[in-house]
């Protein structure tokens, strides 16, 4: 989480409905608090989608093989 001394005072116009869930989701104590966790979880889930797909195209680029051990996929 964000420290106190790193924080900047921003004016937005936010659904508040969309603040209250949010922060219920969460389990924030303040409407602040929540919109930080929902920044941190946004960014965080950006960081493991470009960790996915750059481990998606070293794989494609290996031309690794798969093989259907199993026949499950043979149609």
């Amino acid at each position: 989480m964000t420290t106190a001394a790193r924080r900047t005072h921003k004016h937005f116009q936010l659904d508040s409905a969309k603040i209250k869930r949010a922060q219920k989701a969460l389990h924030a104590r303040t409407e602040t608090e929540a919109i930080e966790l929902a920044l941190d979880f946004a960014i965080a889930e950006h960081r493991k989608d470009r960790l996915a797909l750059q481990a998606t195209e070293r794989f494609i680029r290996s031309a690794s093989e798969i093989k259907d051990v199993y026949g499950t996929l043979a149609d």
